[in-house]
């Protein structure tokens, strides 16, 4: 009985000092670590601080119940769970306080590049790095347990490969989707052509993108489908080049063809959001004598644009009309000719 007074009072010295060591220890990295903290003054350098003044604790605490239990020299297995039950407390917190530590960091870095593609994909990532860190510590923990653990990794092997083989497709549109966030061919509300469709994109996800049709139904379109296609992307369009082609009669005077370039010139000119390049008689075509008139207009507002086209396509007809020059259109002129036979 003295024998077990004795390892009872070794068990609760142990478990006090132990509780001490630990409280000094927090307070000691609390101050350390916020004179350090306190120069930077970074959020995320507070945050790491109080996590890990916070583990420190209920880890050192545990740990000396361990060492504590550990010296009464009990037999049994209320013992061996007792002692589970603290090294598997001491893996949670760990693998929690690594979680935490880690993530902030990833997340802190990705705001730093004020990109927010990669914040956004760091976001994404972020569930499958726990999922990560908390199997690795589970299997650490089994592995510490005297699991044996050839027939785990063979049964998570025969379970990887065919879980691989059903999440092919899901796992093949997310990294698509990740491909999307990095490369940004588009990006939420800008209008885009892909596949004969026209549409403005509403959201991407993480498997399929919404798009809206120009006729208003919504499209749902796969990652993969629209990072293997070819984009045209009109929100990143600085200047719309436009180019037509006008065709006078063949009787129009050479006087009136000199001035055609001249009349259309001034038009473009006089016309807001529209850039004169040039205008040149091109070509005697079958019917008509071709004009080639190209100008650019300095915006990517689809309605700016045909607004400012036609603006000027009704000004051409009025001055046309004021110069008597007329538009051509296909016709053919069949000649006949009378054939005397004589006798």
């Amino acid at each position: 009985m003295n024998e077990f007074y004795s390892k009872l009072a070794i068990a609760g010295s142990s478990l006090l000092i132990g509780s001490i060591i630990t409280i000094l220890i927090a307070r000691i990295t609390k101050k350390s670590l916020s004179r350090l903290t306190s120069k930077t003054k970074n959020k995320t350098d507070d945050y790491i601080l109080k996590t890990l003044v916070d583990t420190i604790r209920p880890l050192g605490i545990i740990i000396s119940a361990s060492f504590s239990w550990r010296a009464l020299d009990l037999e049994g297995d209320f013992n061996q769970s007792f002692l589970a039950l603290t090294k598997l407390a001491c893996i949670i917190l760990i693998v929690r306080l690594a979680n935490r530590v880690f993530l902030k960091l990833l997340l802190s870095w990705g705001t730093k590049i004020n990109d927010p593609a990669v914040a956004t994909m760091l976001k994404s990532l972020s569930p499958m790095i726990r999922a990560v860190i908390w199997s690795v510590g589970v299997v650490f923990y089994l592995q510490n347990m005297g699991v044996q653990m050839a027939a785990l990794w063979a049964i998570l092997s025969a379970g990887g490969i065919g879980a691989g083989l059903a999440l092919k497709e899901p796992v093949q549109e997310f990294f698509e989707y990740i491909t999307i966030l990095l490369d940004k061919p588009f990006q939420n509300g800008q209008f885009i052509h892909i596949n004969g469709i026209w549409a403005k994109v509403e959201r991407v996800g993480v498997r399929s993108t919404r798009l809206r049709s120009i006729n208003g139904e919504i499209i749902v379109m796969s990652n993969s489908n629209l990072t293997n296609g070819i984009i045209s992307n009109y929100a990143e369009m600085e200047n719309r080049r436009l180019v037509h082609r006008l065709g006078v009669e063949y009787n129009t005077s050479h006087s009136k063809m000199k001035k055609i370039p001249g009349i259309i010139k001034s038009i473009v000119d006089q016309t807001d959001n529209a850039i004169f390049d040039r205008c040149h008689f091109i070509e005697f075509g079958n019917s008509s004598l071709d004009f080639e008139l190209v100008y650019y207009i300095p915006t990517n507002d689809y309605l700016l644009a045909m607004k400012a086209q036609e603006e000027i396509n009704l000004d051409i007809m009025k001055s046309f009309e004021a110069e008597s020059i007329s538009f051509a259109f296909p016709t053919q002129t069949i000649n006949l000719t009378k054939s005397t036979k004589s006798i």
